[in-house]
């Protein structure tokens, strides 16, 4: 029985999570605060230089095939498949009870970190914990971890403390994924009551012993991350952006049929994480104010540059975690994607899923294998890089060196297109007479100023599948 609805669940998720998910986002906060902490600011500009990141979603969902954990949720979305043929109870029912399946044997965190430095990745936020409350480490604050379930024998069964050793081993800077509500917490969902919304199913104001149980809980979870037993940890990334005070007009605060706020007190839970780990960067997705220390726009990219820190959440397929039906984007498109981002001040956090067994699926290797091939050769655009007034023309981006003292011109090219004989730009001009760098081969290569704009000759014999061609110049300031 259990194997028929889950076969009839994958059906639907097919169906619907590939007409629909993929357009599912989260924007960013309208506004932003720098943060005062010189720490805090230190490690900002160090993140600022790695660029391109690795999001990993590995839990109970990527034994069942699904969207994350979003389907125990009773709210009617499109992108929340469920199976209706049982009851919504007993579905959460055999959701938790998957705890009692989810072993994931070939767990093999250092080729995840392997593959994302081919492809030129510097960071990695790792889910410690999703909205379904199913825990990735050794949580003393419950029961419901890998660490208590059919991976309880296992000497990796601490899986976050895993992955965050084999990442920081490969150089990575360290990102620990929680989310803020929790579906499985009686502090949070209720069972005397039903769940109708992702939110909290109670008056948090009538049942204050209640919610402050709830941030209780979630201050020592976060503690236990923070407090030095899982190593170095540099950002603090937390989803779930409607647990948050209540503030008028907040459109963030997603169907809340609930009175009372959903404040967890967020100014002792940083001070506490940075007592720990001295300039954190605490990343309060969707929450605009000092704890919000990057914006995180999810599966787009803003219009415009912007001159704050930010970071563009997209999927390598459609889904966040492992779907045995997903498809994967091109290499081309992630470059693309990648040199948009960087030239508009951001960075790229590519969403990666396992699958149950702890390896990666063989489509997403070769994607940063293929990926790699391009950033190994033309990462100096990319890395360590800022953004310059004149960003873009075309399918042409501009980014330039820390230092000011060079300007990088990315072309990104049209997949399937043969490679054109010459690049033509407006905006970000050589000085006359100098020279322009062909990044791949690191040769010069012919240019010349003409009504079109700057008019750059592409080096013969390349191979054909190039997503991007990368050059660098110097120009009069």
């Amino acid at each position: 029985m259990k194997n028929k609805i889950l076969s009839l669940f994958l059906l639907s998720a097919l169906a619907i999570s590939t007409a629909s998910a993929q357009t599912y986002a989260h924007g960013r906060s309208s506004t932003y605060t720098w943060p005062k902490d010189k720490q805090v600011l230190e490690k900002l500009d160090k993140w600022q230089d790695q660029k391109f990141g690795m999001l990993i979603h590995f839990g109970l969902y990527s034994q069942l095939g699904i969207v994350e954990s979003w389907s125990i949720c009773a709210e009617e979305e499109d992108w929340i498949p469920r199976d209706s043929t049982i009851t919504y109870d007993d579905y959460k029912r055999q959701y938790w009870n998957t705890i009692n399946e989810f072993k994931p044997d070939k767990l093999n965190p250092s080729a995840w970190a392997a593959y994302g430095k081919k492809a030129g990745m510097n960071y990695a936020v790792f889910t410690t914990k999703h909205h379904d409350g199913f825990n990735l480490f050794d949580t003393k604050q419950s029961d419901f971890s890998i660490a208590n379930g059919a991976f309880r024998n296992d000497p990796r069964k601490n899986v976050a403390k895993e992955v965050f050793n084999a990442f920081r081993d490969q150089g990575y800077m360290i990102g620990a994924y929680y989310s803020k509500p929790d579906w499985h917490s009686q502090y949070y969902w209720w069972d005397r009551y039903a769940t109708p919304t992702r939110n909290n199913n109670y008056d948090t104001e009538k049942n204050s012993w209640r919610w402050g149980k709830f941030k209780e809980f979630t201050y020592n979870q976060i503690e236990e991350l923070m407090n030095g037993d899982y190593g170095s940890i540099d950002i603090l990334w937390l989803d779930g952006g409607w647990v948050r005070p209540a503030r008028e007009n907040d459109g963030q605060r997603a169907g809340k049929a609930y009175k009372g706020a959903q404040d967890i007190d967020m100014p002792k839970i940083a001070a506490m994480a940075r007592r720990h780990q001295p300039g954190l960067l605490v990343v309060d997705r969707t929450v605009p104010g000092e704890y919000e220390n990057y914006q995180t726009p999810e599966r787009g990219i803003p219009e415009t540059q912007l001159e704050n820190p930010w970071e563009s959440c997209i999927t390598l397929g459609w889904d966040w975690g492992y779907v045995p039906t997903d498809q994967y984007k091109s290499p081309a498109t992630v470059v693309h994607t990648l040199v948009e981002i960087v030239a508009k001040g951001g960075s790229l956090l590519l969403g990666i899923g396992p699958r149950p067994d702890g390896t990666l699926p063989q489509a997403v290797e070769q994607r940063l294998e293929k990926i790699g091939e391009w950033t190994l050769k033309n990462g100096e655009a990319i890395y360590n890089t800022r953004i310059t007034p004149v960003y873009n023309d075309g399918s042409t981006w501009f980014t330039q060196s820390k230092d000011g003292k060079k300007i990088y011109a990315i072309t990104n090219l049209e997949e399937g297109k043969p490679l054109p004989k010459t690049i033509v730009w407006k905006g970000n001009e050589p000085i006359k007479g100098s020279k322009v760098i062909f990044l791949q081969t690191g040769k010069t290569v012919s240019w010349k100023k003409t009504a079109n704009g700057i008019e750059v000759n592409v080096p013969k014999g390349l191979p054909a599948d190039q997503p991007a061609l990368a050059f660098s110049f110097v120009t009069e300031k």
